[in-house]
């Protein structure tokens, strides 16, 4: 299993990631890389997948978020996937039991596919965006103004 670590950036590697973010952000699609103090001939090209992961990584470094990357392949615990969804443990179990979200248990711990866990957080926020614009809709609809 894959442990899920959050890095929270500090100030000063905020500032270095929102630098390398402006700094590939308006580069073409090729991005090469190389180590400081490394030779330019030890520089290497990005993958663009690489690339576009390195720019999410950053962009949310730069905004101070903590960070992580997980394969999706990984299992996540249950306090690990309230974590990710914002939610309590115990209601994560109740979801467990419901059945809306698949796990294995080792022992007595539930693991959780981590690919399951992010589709359900995914389908989740669609679905409260859809709830959210109907209601916006029908407000509309009797002339509520929120402005």
């Amino acid at each position: 299993m894959t442990d899920v670590d959050l890095h929270v950036p500090s100030a000063a590697d905020a500032r270095g990631a929102d630098q390398a973010l402006r700094a590939l952000d308006g580069s073409t699609e090729r991005a090469l890389v190389r180590a400081v103090g490394a030779p330019e001939s030890a520089a290497v090209e990005l993958p663009s997948e690489a690339r576009t992961l390195l720019l999410r990584i950053l962009g949310h470094m730069a905004n101070g978020d903590a960070v992580t990357v997980v394969p999706v392949a990984a299992e996540v615990t249950a306090q690990q996937a309230a974590e990710i969804l914002g939610v309590s443990r115990p209601f994560v179990i109740r979801l467990v039991d419901e059945g809306k979200l698949a796990c294995r248990l080792v022992g007595t711990h539930r693991r959780l596919p981590l690919a399951d866990l992010l589709a359900f957080k995914q389908a989740n926020r669609a679905e409260r965006r859809a709830i959210a614009a109907e209601l916006t809709a029908e407000a509309q609809e009797l002339g509520f103004d929120y402005g």
